[in-house]
């Protein structure tokens, strides 16, 4: 059995040097009420970065030695339990381990055959009810409004935009390469892209892909990618504030414009929110995201690295922009 510790907290962008391997021989052993989980895809996500600092925030940081834990897909591989059956697979926040044994509380039986068992941690787990329930609740979006959607070739961001398509928004996404806006027009059908990377003056590229302004603005990133967005905000605009991972590794306090400016003069609104506020509209939400996806409105991109021994490499090439949609890890 191998498991991924946090071995000391990040300063600046996380290192491989953070995370401590331990591999044991010993067999784990279920007691009645437990099942034996084996891993099979692990999800990394940019909030586990916060979660790896000992600051306040909504979730308690990770302790040092003790295992990291983010989404898991795990096979039930013996059971004393009577809601699990051996083969059964499971989704929840579990610890980055190759086996470990659950009393079942907090986990969810998925469907393999329904989808591929990936997508429970991407467009059919918390990424597509994030993109949905943010876009929804926060955004009200109507049809004929501009949305612009930073972070858009990454995983919360490809939904959102597609999302916002199908409820007949015009949708503008803003990503680091050109060939991620390429995917974002051919493969999710976003109207217009921005590279930021390339492009020296996104203020006035927005301002040009959206002469009639931005109505919701559903922002990722944070920095100076969502100050130029508030230069185009319309009247009553709405701001939902989901990530802000170009600021996750920063040392020092981030210098950004003032927003209130902007939504005293606009009217608008900006709102933070984390996905488990809307709780009870979850099952609501995956059964449209299932709706959508089954009849071939909804697609997902997934970035799947091999092996348990690539977790902490893998979520350290989140933050230089190197996934495309959902970044999952194949144990």
């Amino acid at each position: 059995m191998k498991t991924i510790l946090l071995n000391n907290r990040p300063q600046g962008k996380p290192t491989t040097s953070n995370f401590e391997f331990v591999t044991e021989d010993t067999e784990l052993a279920i007691k009645d009420g437990e099942i034996l989980l084996e891993a099979a895809y692990v999800s990394v996500d940019p909030y586990l970065r916060g979660r790896m600092s000992d600051a306040k925030s909504y979730v308690p940081p990770f302790q040092l030695n003790e295992p990291v834990q983010s989404g898991v897909i795990a096979k039930v591989t013996a059971t004393k339990n009577d809601n699990f059956k051996e083969g059964d697979y499971v989704s929840g926040l579990l610890n980055w381990q190759t086996q470990q044994v659950s009393n079942g509380e907090g986990l969810n039986k998925v469907d393999g055959t329904k989808a591929p068992l990936s997508a429970f941690l991407g467009i059919l787990g918390m990424t597509g009810l994030t993109a949905y329930l943010g876009l929804n609740e926060i955004g009200k979006p109507k049809a004929g409004e501009t949305i612009v959607v930073s972070g858009a070739a990454g995983a919360v961001g490809s939904v959102v935009g597609q999302i916002a398509k199908i409820l007949g928004l015009n949708v503008i996404g803003i990503a680091g390469t050109d060939e991620k806006i390429d995917m974002l027009k051919s493969k999710f059908g976003f109207d217009a892209g921005i590279n930021y990377n390339t492009n020296k003056d996104i203020n006035a590229e927005i301002k040009k892909l959206a002469p009639n302004g931005v109505d919701i603005y559903f922002d990722n990133v944070g920095g100076p990618i969502s100050d130029a967005v508030l230069f185009n905000i319309n009247r009553f605009a709405r701001i939902i504030i989901c990530g802000a991972i170009s600021v996750y590794n920063e040392t020092e306090t981030p210098k950004s414009v003032s927003v209130q400016p902007f939504l005293v003069k606009n009217s608008a609104l900006m709102q933070g929110f984390i996905v488990s506020n809307y709780a009870d509209k979850f099952p609501g939400a995956m059964q449209q995201l299932a709706t959508w996806l089954g009849e071939g409105k909804l697609t997902y991109i997934e970035t799947i690295v091999d092996g348990f021994d690539n977790i902490p490499s893998a979520f350290i090439d989140l933050f230089d922009g190197k996934n495309k949609g959902k970044m999952i890890v194949k144990i």
